[in-house]
């Protein structure tokens, strides 16, 4: 919780202090009513008194209440005012934090633990902001002065008082130990709660298709049942702390009637007014001092969860980034061209490569393909020009500049990266295309023609609003082929030095995947394109090719040249072609 504290500014901390002044006026003006009481006490058991001095006192008293409930108002609006300051800056802080995070740390945080981090997390810490500016600042100074208005009264109200409270923080210590230790266990339920949903509705056609719905409704209701289970063992254990506080808090009040009962029947007649005014007062006091304790319970019973919370919290902004940005502009004489100098490259924590020495080159205007089997290592090695992961050992240069000296912004803006499953965004079709900050100012005229180059423009005009309808999240109102298509005319509107395409035509077919590289390559001349691909025609007319297996380069060249030299190439080509379509291409 402490680290989370940066988080305060100046209009914080000043908000802090006034909720301090306000709360210690409300905690004076509430211990101020019983003295008021006292005197009303003696007034009405005083021969000769006046009505007038009886309702004066009473009417101090109605201001009091007055003024104290006013200053809890303002206490309240001012401790809602910073809680939710702070729990935005917090949701803020873990987000930017996450988009800087590189591929190997955002896997060591699940995706659903770092959603349930960033909403219910926070809501956590920020309750016991909302409650501990009030509850935790008032319980104590009510407490402590509370203590000191009574402490020469009587002894024996003092040691009931005493024992009351010894009572009630043993209660709390304990419910605290057995109740803590499964608060982590909540916040990893929540997580695989939160895990499961989201992997249902990313995979409900599946789920669909295999009649699966049981067995997710099963695995939902395990991890549901387990979290129910675990809530409502706290909640039975917290449950205990109500009765117990207001048995202790009613049973001082009789004990101290009952004692006071005694006090003045063995006083002399002239003490007897003062021990029972002392008595009313007293009793009052004592009820302040409990109920300051009550409080504070409130606040152990959120504080523990908070506290897992916050060290949840802590976790993802404390998490170093490995990938960090240099301070390179990007400004270079030479344009477009893509080093791999003796690169290697393995998984954190792994023990065997995933790539092995790989070593190219490709210049400006060039197009250098990747082939190989499943798991060959291809989309890794093109993750490593744009950072995705640094190079376990060797160099990846772009235009002559290793890519860690880069500044990250720089570096993206050369580079138009086409992923291995299209993303979209909830959008319209023209947003989807000019996504993202560039240094090159994207026109409609831009947009249009990228989505033209990517064979799109058939499908986009044909939508209610043409470029203007809307993409639903994740592009689920159109289909694999057509978020391929406005994936790849989002990197042709940025007019990159290097275009980078993951696999990004296997939903295509045949003949749009033909017409869509002949068109770009017209658009794309002066550029340098990285293609991975699974299929011999989307690579055939490459420059160079680069084969893979097993993370190793096998063989490198052009298509009639691998397919005399390389094996593996020749392989992979006869099981897409034949013979002659081979040797007419």
């Amino acid at each position: 919780m402490i680290k989370l504290m940066k988080f305060f500014n100046k209009k914080d901390i000043l908000n802090i202090i006034i909720c301090i002044i306000f709360v210690i006026g409300s905690v004076w003006l509430e211990l101020k009513m019983p003295d008021y009481m006292s005197e009303i006490t003696i007034l009405v058991q005083t021969e000769g008194s006046k009505m007038k001095d009886i309702l004066l006192n009473g009417g101090y008293m109605l201001l009091c209440a007055l003024g104290s409930l006013i200053c809890t108002v303002i206490t309240g609006f001012l401790a809602a005012n910073v809680s939710s300051n702070f729990s935005k800056k917090i949701r803020k802080a873990i987000f930017d934090k996450v988009e800087n995070l590189g591929m190997q740390e955002i896997k060591s945080f699940k995706t659903s633990s770092l959603i349930t981090r960033t909403t219910n997390d926070v809501t956590q810490v920020e309750m016991l902001i909302g409650m501990g500016l009030h509850l935790l600042i008032k319980a104590p100074i009510t407490a402590v002065w509370a203590v000191t208005k009574i402490l020469n009264k009587s002894w024996q109200w003092s040691a009931i008082t005493g024992i009351a409270i010894i009572i009630l923080l043993s209660v709390i210590a304990i419910l605290i130990k057995i109740v803590v230790p499964r608060f982590k266990i909540i916040q990893k339920l929540t997580d695989k709660l939160n895990g499961i949903t989201r992997e249902n509705l990313t995979g409900i056609r599946v789920v669909r298709a295999f009649n699966a719905e049981k067995y997710e409704e099963k695995k939902f209701a395990k991890i549901n049942d387990e979290l129910t289970e675990t809530q409502l063992y706290n909640q039975k254990k917290f449950a205990i702390m109500s009765p117990m506080m207001y048995l202790v808090l009613y049973g001082v009040t009789l004990t101290i009637y009952f004692t006071g009962a005694y006090l003045i029947k063995d006083a002399l007649m002239i003490d007897k007014l003062t021990i029972f005014s002392n008595m009313i007062v007293f009793s009052s006091y004592a009820m302040q001092v409990i109920m300051s304790f009550l409080m504070l319970a409130m606040i152990f019973m959120i504080l523990p969860r908070a506290q897992v919370s916050a060290n949840r919290i802590n976790e993802v902004i404390d998490t170093n980034i490995n990938i960090k940005s240099g301070d390179f502009d990007g400004e270079t004489e030479i344009k477009g061209t893509v080093e791999f100098k003796h690169v290697s490259f393995k998984y954190p924590d792994a023990d065997e490569y995933v790539i092995k020495d790989i070593s190219f080159k490709v210049n400006q205007g060039e197009t250098i393909a990747f082939i190989g089997s499943t798991g060959s290592g291809k989309s890794t090695l093109i993750n490593l020009v744009p950072r995705f992961y640094d190079a376990t050992e060797g160099e990846v240069l772009i235009d002559g500049i290793n890519v860690k000296k880069y500044k990250i912004e720089n570096l993206m803006n050369k580079l138009g990266y086409v992923p291995q499953k299209a993303v979209m965004f909830n959008g319209s079709v023209n947003y989807n295309v000019s996504y993202g900050k560039s240094n090159k100012n994207i026109t409609k005229e831009n947009i249009k023609n990228a989505i033209d180059i990517a064979q799109a423009t058939d499908f986009v005009t044909k939508m209610d609003k043409s470029y203007n309808s809307i993409i639903a999240q994740s592009g689920t109102n159109i289909s694999g082929g057509q978020k391929q298509r406005l994936a790849i005319a989002r990197a042709i509107a940025k007019n990159p030095e290097i275009y980078i395409f993951d696999d990004s035509f296997s939903a295509l077919d045949y003949k749009t995947d033909a017409t869509l590289r002949k068109e770009l390559k017209k658009y794309t001349k002066e550029a340098t394109s990285l293609i991975v691909a699974q299929r011999i025609g989307t690579i055939m007319n490459a420059d160079k090719i680069i084969v893979l297996d097993k993370g190793k380069c096998v063989g490198k060249g052009t298509h009639k040249e691998l397919l005399k030299s390389c094996k593996v190439y020749k392989q992979i080509a006869l099981s897409q072609l034949s013979k002659e379509e081979l040797e007419n291409a």
